[in-house]
């Protein structure tokens, strides 16, 4: 049985599986299109794969705001 971790979602505890971020991201259903960031700092699409999530870690998810 694999490692169980908490980590904060949007300021909400969330119990899961050690995983990667994009792994997670996948999980909760959110679009590609979803911005992340990690203990405050922003963490880019291509990155994700490589995020391992630990416990404890503060993930936050957001739009990503565009416009000129």
């Amino acid at each position: 049985m694999g490692t169980t971790i908490t980590i904060m979602l949007n300021g909400e505890p969330q119990q899961l599986p050690a995983m990667t971020l994009a792994a997670f991201v996948s999980l909760i259903g959110e679009p590609a299109s979803l911005a992340t960031a990690v203990n405050g700092e922003f963490v880019a699409r291509d990155v994700r794969a490589a995020y391992q999530l630990k416990e404890g870690d503060e993930v936050m998810t957001f739009q990503p705001i565009t416009g000129g």
